[in-house]
């Protein structure tokens, strides 16, 4: 009996051993963005109050509006973390392709009379196709000098918006979007819910696409870039076309979070095509964790949650209450993000998102 079941038992091979329970813990929480995503999706229907955090219940539409922006910039910085953290092209006008999904979509449903659809395909592809344009002369310089070329681009945009040529951009005060042409659906407070879920959304599909690439071998090519970039030439490929898809592709989401950010504003200001508006994503991208899957994201939804509450708090009346050395200071909302963002740069080298490796590595038995 035996000697039967012995050819039978070397043909199964070795039992597989069981699986510990670190390795238990590390398979499960590789889903943990599933519940994280659920309980987003259900903030609408929450009443949860989270006091110093937010106003009210965490469904009020005020609140809903700050959350939708903290999304949207969460996912914009994503994207643009595609050149700085993971090709290491430091770009000044990124600004620029998030203006023109804008801008675009606003104008051609204004001017053109064509339906919220159509004028959102036309901005998305006015956004690749400018930044294809733009990107294919800016990468042509390296370092510095492309960082500059990317500024000039961005500051020759924001002045013309500003001029208002044709009286088609509104100048400083931008233009309101039609609210005849944007569905029904999308349209005042009441429906507030469904702009907070669009903002979701372009979340989920910036974070999917930037994971995607990132796996993608043009990816591991861009991380060779960010390393050592004459080491890729010596490989036999060139630097530049993998750079330039980097570009394009980072122009292309800026550009839908652009055709978001319109719905969720109710229109386009000359506010989002300034050097200061990508400086603002150079921050998100730097606060989060450069980098890192997750740190972006984390950097643009805390910077803009602060960028809004830190000026409520600036004018509150426990400030007002303090004495002039204090209350100066503390009554500017620059200041105190500004103080916050170099605090977080000190003691927390790397971004938010490095925090857990840094607590882990100093933890007692972790080597």
């Amino acid at each position: 009996m035996t000697t039967a079941t012995q050819p039978r038992d070397r043909a199964r091979g070795p039992r597989p051993r069981p699986a510990t329970r670190s390795e238990r813990l590390r398979r499960a929480a590789r889903w943990w963005p599933a519940p994280a995503l659920l309980a987003l999706f259900t903030v609408p229907y929450s009443a949860l109050p989270l006091p110093g955090l937010l106003d009210g219940p965490i469904g009020g539409p005020g609140n809903l509006q700050l959350l939708s922006l903290c999304l949207l910039f969460g996912g914009l910085a994503t994207g643009y973390d595609l050149l700085l953290g993971r090709t290491g092209l430091l770009s000044f006008g990124h600004a620029l392709y998030f203006a023109a999904g804008t801008y675009v979509t606003d104008i051609l449903m204004l001017e053109a009379g064509l339906s919220f659809t159509a004028s959102a395909l036309l901005g998305l592809l006015a956004g690749v196709a400018l930044s294809a344009l733009l990107g294919a002369v800016s990468l042509r310089v390296g370092g510095i000098g492309f960082s500059m070329v990317t500024l000039a681009f961005a500051q020759a945009a924001s002045i013309l918006v500003q001029r208002d040529p044709g009286g088609v951009t509104g100048g400083e005060e931008g233009r309101a979007a039609p609210a005849d042409r944007l569905p029904a659906s999308l349209v005042g407070i009441e429906h507030t819910a469904h702009l907070y879920w669009i903002a979701l959304a372009y979340l989920v599909v910036t974070l999917a696409v930037v994971r995607w690439a990132v796996r993608s071998p043009t990816g591991r090519v861009w991380e060779g870039i960010k390393e050592n970039e004459r080491r890729v030439e010596v490989l036999g490929l060139r630097p530049y076309g993998f750079k330039l898809i980097a570009f394009v592709l980072a122009g292309t989401l800026a550009a839908l979070g652009g055709i978001v950010y319109l719905l969720l504003t109710g229109g386009a200001t000359p506010r989002t095509t300034t050097s200061d508006f990508t400086l603002s994503l150079l921050v998100m991208v730097v606060l989060g964790g450069s980098g890192t899957r997750w740190g972006p994201m984390i950097g643009g939804i805390l910077y803009t949650w602060a960028d809004q509450r830190l000026g409520d708090l600036a004018g509150s009346g426990t400030v007002a209450a303090l004495p002039p050395v204090l209350r100066v200071p503390l009554s500017q909302p620059l200041f105190l993000l500004g103080a916050l963002f170099v605090a977080v740069i000190y003691l927390l080298p790397g971004g938010v998102a490095r925090l857990p490796a840094r607590l882990r590595s100093k933890a007692p038995g972790v080597r």
